[in-house]
Formats: C-alpha cells, structure tokens, sequence
C-alpha cells in the first residue's frame, strides 16, 4: 500500500465517519493521481461533502486516513485549496479585499502578478472593487476560485461549487474550470450531483453508494480535452451516463428494497 499511497497526489484509505450511532462512511479507498481532475458522485446524504473535507483536513475521520504525497493529513494543509457550495464573500469587502483576505490572516505576501493573471483568466478585471452584492452569482463563484488559486494549492477541493446557478451559467463554469486546470494542472477532487459535469471535466470518476457512503464504482473518462459539445453528446459519453445512473439508482433501489424485506 505504501508503494501505490506514494504515487497518487491524494490516497483515501479505509476512510470512515461516524456521529454517534449514524455512519456516513465506510471502507472508502481510492486515489487521486497528481495533476488530474477527479469527481465524485452518489445520491443525496452518501458523505460526499464528509469526504471532501476530511481531505481539506477541517475534520477528522473516525476510520481510516487520507494521505498528501504519502503524509497523513491531519489538519488544514497549505497545498490544499477549497472553494464551498457558497461564495463565502465577506460582504463589507470589495473583491480584491475578499481576495487578499487569506493572505492577511496568513501573514503572507501576495503575488499580485499572478492574482492579476487569474483575474482576467476568470473575465473580473476591472471588478476589484465592486462588492459581492454588486456581483451575479456565477462572479462571486469565480472569485471564490481566484481567492483558492491565489495561493498556489498543489490541490484544489471543490464542493458543488456551480449547484446554485442556472444551467447556461454552469456550463460557462465547467468549461472554465477545464481551462485553468489546462493551465495549471492543479489536481482538483470535484463534488457534483451532476453525472454531465462530472463527466465534463474529469479524468476519473468515484461513484460512492447511499449512506454509509462506499466507493461502488470508479470509472476513467477517456475523452480528449479540451472537451467539446459534439463529444459530450457522443454515444460514448451517453452511454458512460447511463452506466453510472445505473449504479447509483440501481443500488439505492437495492437498499430500499433489503430496507422493507
């Protein structure tokens, strides 16, 4: 295990979590290998977001561990970056402010050059000192992804960040996101209801079953990148969604059935 832990960027082993008598994870292993975009995908309540930040370390699993280049994570982590289901702006800061808010309370220096650069890779220049409740929803968010990029995380930890936007400006963040990761590289776990997005932007994708959450299927997505309308409507990709329907809906049936018999 050691030996395989030590080639993947992330390595969920064994992950459990438990509060009190209900579980939300069990026996979750997986990895995530260096610079790649993988997505995780279930039903409603299978510990997705758990997951996610046990990986960010904000808590602690009560099973298992997860591991950074083969090092436990024990706490929040510098190379490890986390953009929420919300902006999480700070309302009585402008944007640059909310953006430079992590490195006042980290004590750091920012490289302006490269916030520059991300401001205008997401389209906000010349918005730097409107406030949040001056900004859409789909703005907001993109700041959000600029504040975690700021401070060059090696990963980047994403929790339904698009769930809350309207389908046109979800699919403009989709392709975003592809195209900062062609960019970067950043290795980015993406949490997502949605099996098109997850199939959008990922290289691998980890079907997690209904509470307790256990990894029931991975599968690689073999498209070319950057990825395009004509693919995403290709049998390939109808046919990969289809399977993954298959497994989340096939065993939720599964359990409500062993549930009432």
């Amino acid at each position: 295990m050691g030996e395989y832990a030590a080639q993947a960027k992330l390595a969920v082993r064994n992950a459990g979590m438990r509060y009190g008598d209900r579980v939300a994870l069990e026996n979750c292993s997986f990895d995530v290998a260096p610079n790649t975009i993988v997505s995780i995908v279930g039903p409603s309540g299978c510990g997705k977001t758990t997951l996610l930040w046990a990986m960010s370390g904000l808590h602690n699993l009560t099973d298992g561990q997860i591991l950074l280049d083969g090092k436990p994570i024990t706490g929040p982590h510098p190379d490890i970056g986390l953009v929420f289901q919300d902006a999480n702006l700070l309302p009585w800061r402008n944007l640059m402010d909310n953006i430079l808010f992590p490195f006042e309370i980290k004590g750091q220096t920012p490289d302006r050059d490269w916030i520059e650069h991300l401001m205008e890779r997401v389209q906000l220049t010349g918005f730097e000192r409107n406030f949040p409740r001056e900004l859409s929803g789909g703005m907001q968010q993109r700041a959000a992804i600029v504040r975690a990029l700021s401070l060059r995380p090696s990963v980047l930890l994403m929790d339904e960040p698009f769930g809350a936007l309207d389908a046109f400006t979800r699919d403009e963040m989709n392709k975003l996101v592809e195209e900062i990761w062609m960019e970067t590289h950043t290795t980015i776990v993406f949490i997502t209801h949605s099996i098109e997005e997850a199939l959008f932007l990922s290289d691998r994708v980890v079907v997690l079953s209904p509470r307790p959450g256990r990894v029931q299927s991975e599968y690689e997505i073999p498209f070319e990148r950057p990825r395009t309308m004509e693919i995403m409507a290709g049998k390939e990709a109808y046919d990969l969604t289809y399977r993954i329907k298959g497994d989340i809906y096939g065993h939720q049936a599964k359990k409500l059935a062993e549930a009432k018999g």
